[in-house]
């Protein structure tokens, strides 16, 4: 576990202990009965992110009315026992399942064990239960909002760099084996990294994503996930490059022009002009004599075929600027 991980497990766990504990206190406080049932309210509740909170906060409240009318219809019909309370569980686990709401089914449960002890299905004893769920949804809710909200922007924005960075030396990498130059570093180890680092960097996107109310939060989720496909093609790319027998001369205008498209391997670049070069290279090899071996057909095809994947590559990340609405560049790109 790096500091960071152990920096959020802690974070949550002081969020837990004090919420469970503020919440039994303002339980008692009130004069409700089961207080600790506010504690672990609270508990269940502040094991999601902000948005997941908010949601299940919801989910809870409706669901509790939900809760009420079974719980009071199969006890009064069956009997209050253990057993019929494991026939409501059965119905509130199917009901909230089929609903998708299943993060409510902890809290339902607690609410009807309740009533299977009290039997009681007063106004009052429902209004006291209600209010166990209220008191742990809105604590849990109050102390979701403590989060490193900058922190964790800024380092979306470190990873970012970090992959453009990457994918310049991976580039570099496949133009110096295009150029029969020898190689100092180990490409598929090099992709693969990059790959795994990606799977991270798009999970910790999502999780900011749900962890803010800040507007347009996806973007870095998009981004990353963009940076993820090309990585691909450069996978797909070396793959065809070590498939050749030989490198035709064709090779070396393939390995320059990477070169030159790794320098605009950045956050704010509109690869149109990159797009327009590698256009004039596609026309420039049609015009060039045709090969006469089997081997030089072969690679010559392969390296045809690279070019297609270098113009996919750019033309991802022209689609996700094309996807970035006025309120996007404005907050990404106009800093």
């Amino acid at each position: 576990m790096d500091d960071r991980q152990l920096f959020k497990s802690l974070l949550l766990a002081w969020k837990i202990g004090v919420g469970a504990s503020i919440a039994i206190i303002i339980a008692e406080f009130l004069g409700l009965e089961n207080s600790v049932a506010a504690g672990s309210v609270t508990l269940l509740t502040l094991m999601t992110t902000k948005w997941g909170t908010v949601k299940l906060s919801i989910y809870r409240i409706v669901t509790f009315f939900l809760t009420v009318g079974l719980a009071g219809g199969i006890y009064k019909c069956f009997g209050a026992t253990w057993l019929v309370y494991g026939l409501f569980v059965f119905v509130i686990v199917t009901i909230c399942s089929m609903l998708g709401w299943t993060g409510a089914i902890s809290v339902n449960a607690l609410i009807g064990a309740h009533f299977l002890e009290k039997s009681d299905f007063s106004v009052e004893f429902i209004l006291n239960e209600f209010q166990l769920v209220l008191i742990g949804v809105v604590l849990a809710f109050t102390l979701n909002l403590i989060h490193n909200y900058h922190g964790e922007q800024q380092r979306m924005i470190e990873n970012m760099r970090f992959v453009e960075q990457k994918l310049q030396i991976i580039l570099g990498e496949l133009a110096a084996y295009l150029s029969n130059k020898d190689m100092q570093r180990d490409v598929w180890k090099d992709i693969e990294e990059l790959e795994e680092n990606l799977k991270e960097y798009i999970k910790d996107a999502n999780d900011y994503q749900d962890n803010t109310f800040h507007s347009h939060p996806g973007y870095y989720i998009n981004y990353f996930e963009m940076r993820m496909d090309q990585c691909n093609i450069l996978s797909n790319l070396h793959g065809e490059a070590e498939n050749m027998k030989f490198m035709p001369k064709q090779a070396k205008t393939i390995a320059d022009y990477i070169l030159y498209m790794a320098d605009y391997v950045v956050e704010k670049n509109k690869p149109a002009k990159q797009l327009k070069y590698l256009q004039h290279i596609f026309e420039t090899m049609k015009e060039e004599p045709l090969p006469v071996t089997r081997e030089e057909f072969e690679s010559r095809a392969l390296l045809y075929h690279m070019l297609m994947d270098l113009e996919d590559f750019l033309q991802m990340k022209a689609r996700f600027v094309e996807n970035l609405d006025e309120e996007k560049l404005r907050l990404y790109w106009n800093e």
